[in-house]
């Protein structure tokens, strides 16, 4: 299939005639157009959501957007393609509910501000502004009566009131943790925020502190975010990562117990493993060096070594101590556990590849099954022994297939010769049997840290009491309001900014009246977007988040769009926001979202577009050369949804040509409104009800550019009827025009008013209601068979949909182009797929 959108296509080859393409000065005019019919839709306001049970009602939500500076080439796809979907809804008569927000707290006004010397809230809303006024000049079908923004009190306010109940549930807490910690910039950066070991802001070296910070217990959720993925009609890709980011292994938990030179510690270690048939491999074990573990194991001739080696981790980052290419380092801390199966005494090491946060902070150590352990071993020259039998022929080091157990018995228990399923069954059974272990699930999913040492944030609603300790604020007393900190005032130095704001810190505890002070970070940005759906259901609603009955009406929301890089935080975090407000009794859905589409990255010149490479391209730029509808075309008939775009190959001007040529159609139709279409021509209606009834299960499966192929289709055989066959008066031309117009609203919306209005019918045409097609209309007279010989094309047949295999092999064999091309020579097979293939394989 050729394409419009691309340049190295054959623009001719999809309009036809190269005299209807020339841009028509005294006819289209898109800037005309776009001045004409934004009051006009503005005034009817034709997409309000009724919510008035008359129909069945279907939420459509993209993602919203943080408003940094105008709309960019990414919102013009996103909203592009989210616009299709459901504008087509609407026509088909959906009750639907499409709201726009903006998520508006967070970093980049912050720096702004004190870049700026003004307060974030300047630069944020004037942002929105700007934001807002394109996204009504691109013509999208939002509800605007639900605009939300979470940095509004009264937002925020609720986001607080859902902290609240969060805290009373348990769900909500506090505890110590190592941050990423900037010396020069004082302050704590996200993981992402530190590139290389540095500070992404100022290239300063990040090491890491310790800090008490607020957690979800997103945990508690973690096999009911892997159960309910069974109701999600999500792209695999996605909910592989999910999984993979929930990482639900099954294993046991065993007791090392300890030989340690420090007083104090006599509990045994706990370690969880997936392998516990490899216990019999573990020859010593590792620690992470920044958990309390490693700082009571460690005795007091290794301390030096230990506090040296510690100071390095810390200024390293989570994900440079994962990655697999990093060299191994380590530090011996002194002291010694026994292996439970061997009896073995093995040492304790402190390595930096082991997390504290994650399982119990150690680790088993089997070099010869894990590359990471053998890599150590090697470097340290610790033992190495192998408990799984490699394939024949396996010559590297670790081996992390499955085999046979081998080297894996004792007095009590062999293991020996087993497969892995049944050597891990007998060697929990054993160990829980003599009180070392226990059979377990264990989870890779970690609690989230939703504390913010910002200013342009939610204020966690606690106020800390020196009798009463954390207090929460009383819901009457919400939203806790950002004090008015301005530019210099919000540069870090150490603490939040809010614990510089003394006036606002110091206040009364609510439960005893004694002096206490708030709560000083602000709740991660993910929090306001992980239930904003809900908000944007019953915006104006004063008695809580949301309006209950309203959100079960609505929920779970039927469809949402936006971009892959919120595959895993942002739809998890949602996710378990919904599982936990059903769980209070607040909700009935228990997923957020059932249909997701992901769409592609919009590049240039084959590279994400940058200001550092010069490749940028501005989107308002591309609407004031080519207009609205010739770039929301080009971005939908670009390719499928999730592929990527690259706009040096595309043709916006091919697709402004090919709306010219659509919408001169609308003007050349003679025929009458509401005239009989059944008595037009044949085969043009055949051609209607075909691209119709193609284009809504193109739509359904996410084909928005082959529907824009097929509505293609249909203006080329308009056009021949017009010039060359029935004509213009014929009920046919008016139907397919008609039909045009529908199709094009769903990408091409100024277009297709003007296109409905030149019809004679009044606006607006997304509300006109999608064109019934009739059954009998789709039944084929005859289809085209391909004949082949030996995978070539050689002929091509116009044959009954009816025919039988033997019927269309004997008309093959008996083609002159397939006897030219046999020349002679017999056949030794024939393969038949009636009616549409014949495949014949020469002697």
């Amino acid at each position: 299939m050729t394409s419009l959108g691309r340049r190295s296509t054959t623009v001719s080859e999809q309009v036809e005639h190269e005299a209807d393409d020339a841009i028509d000065r005294g006819g289209y005019d898109f800037n005309a157009m776009q001045a004409k019919w934004r009051p006009v839709w503005e005034k009817l306001d034709p997409f309000k959501a009724r919510d008035d049970g008359k129909s069945e009602r279907r939420y459509a939500l993209t993602m919203f957007s943080y408003p940094s500076g105008d709309l960019h080439m990414g919102h013009g796809e996103v909203f592009a393609l989210h616009d299709v979907l459901s504008r087509f809804w609407f026509q088909q008569g959906y009750d639907v509910l499409n709201p726009i927000g903006w998520d508006s707290f967070g970093l980049p006004a912050e720096n702004a501000a004190i870049k700026r010397n003004e307060h974030p809230a300047t630069y944020t809303y004037a942002n929105i502004e700007t934001q807002a006024e394109s996204i009504r000049r691109y013509a999208l079908s939002f509800d605007w009566s639900r605009r939300l923004h979470t940095s509004d009190p009264e937002y925020y306010r609720w986001t607080q009131w859902l902290f609240l109940r969060f805290f009373e549930k348990g769900l909500a807490y506090r505890k110590a943790s190592y941050v990423n910690w900037c010396p020069n910039d004082q302050t704590v950066l996200a993981n992402e925020q530190v590139v290389q070991g540095r500070c992404e802001r100022c290239g300063f070296e990040v090491t890491k502190r310790e800090l008490t910070q607020w957690y979800f217990k997103t945990t508690d959720y973690a096999q009911r975010l892997l159960d309910d993925m069974d109701q999600l009609q999500w792209p695999e890709e996605i909910l592989l990562q999910q999984r993979n980011w929930i990482g639900r292994s099954e294993g046991a938990f065993t007791a090392f117990e300890v030989d340690s030179q420090v007083e104090g510690r006599e509990e045994p270690i706990k370690v969880f493993t997936t392998r516990p048939d490899t216990l019999f491999g573990a020859t010593f074990l590792v620690v992470a060096p920044d958990s309390k573990l490693a700082a009571d194991l460690v005795t007091p001739d290794q301390q030096e070594a230990f506090d040296e080696y510690l100071k390095a981790v810390k200024a390293s980052t989570e994900i440079e101590r994962l990655s697999t290419d990093r060299e191994k380092t380590g530090v011996f801390l002194g002291s010694y556990a026994t292996n439970p199966v061997t009896g073995e005494r093995i040492p304790i090491w402190a390595a930096d590849y082991v997390l504290s946060d994650y399982g119990t902070g150690a680790i088993m150590a089997v070099p010869g099954q894990d590359s990471r352990d053998w890599e150590f071993a090697e470097k340290f020259g610790l033992p190495i022994v192998r408990t799984v039998q490699p394939e024949e022929g396996f010559d590297g080091k670790a081996f992390t297939g499955d085999g046979p157990a081998i080297n894996s018995s004792n007095a009590e228990i062999s293991l020996d010769g087993l497969g892995v399923t049944e050597a891990k069954s007998a060697i929990i059974d054993w160990l829980e049997d003599k009180g070392l272990g226990e059979r377990t699930i264990n989870y890779r999913l970690r609690d989230w840290l939703l504390s913010r040492q910002r200013y342009w944030g939610a204020p966690i609603p606690i106020i800390h009491c020196p009798v009463d300790g954390e207090v929460p604020v009383p819901d009457d007393q919400l939203p806790v309001e950002l004090p008015d900190l301005r530019g210099a005032a919000l540069a870090p130095r150490g603490v939040s900014p809010l614990a510089s704001a003394r006036d606002w810190v110091e206040v009364s505890c609510p439960k005893c009246g004694g002096p206490a002070e708030r709560d000083t970070d602000t709740m991660d940005t993910f929090v306001d977007s992980s239930w904003y759906f809900l908000r944007y259901i019953s915006p104006d609603y004063t008695e809580g988040p949301f309006d209950r009955a309203a959100a079960d009406r609505w929920m779970p929301t039927y469809q949402y769009v936006g971009g892959k890089e919120h595959a895993v935080l942002h739809l998890l975090y949602a996710r378990f926001f919904v599982k936990a407000l059903h769980d209070m009794g607040m909700l009935d859905a228990t997923e957020p979202f059932t249909r997701l589409l992901n769409q592609g990255q919009v590049i240039n010149e084959g590279k994400a577009m940058s200001k550092s490479l010069g490749n940028g391209v501005n989107l308002g730029d591309q609407l004031d050369a080519f207009g609205v509808d010739a770039v929301r075309l080009t971005m939908v008939f670009a390719g499928p949804p999730d592929d990527d775009i690259d706009w040096a190959d595309m043709s916006p001007g091919g697709s402004l040509k090919f709306l010219q040529r659509a919408w001169r159609l609308s003007g050349s139709v003679e025929s009458p409104v509401g005239v009989d279409f059944s008595t037009g021509d044949l085969a043009l209606r055949k051609l209607t009800h075909k691209a119709v009834h193609d284009a809504t299960e193109l739509i359904e499966s996410y084909r928005f550019n082959v529907m824009v192929a097929r509505t293609m289709e249909l203006v080329n055989a308009t056009r021949k009827a017009i010039d060359s066959g029935p004509g213009a008066a014929d009920p046919a031309v008016r139907e397919a025009v008609e039909a045009v117009a529908v199709l094009l609203s769903l990408v091409a919306p100024y277009t297709a008013e003007d296109m409905w209005e030149n019809l004679g019918h009044e606006p607006t045409v997304a509300k006109a209601g999608w064109p019934k097609v009739d059954p009998a209309l789709l039944v084929e007279d005859s289809v085209i068979a391909i004949v082949q010989i030996a995978g070539k094309v050689k002929d091509r047949l116009e044959v009954s949909p009816d025919i039988s295999d033997a019927d269309l092999e004997q008309l093959a064999l008996a083609s002159e182009a397939v006897q030219k091309a046999l020349d002679g020579r017999g056949t030794r097979k024939v393969i038949v797929r009636a009616p549409k293939l014949v495949n014949i394989v020469p002697a």
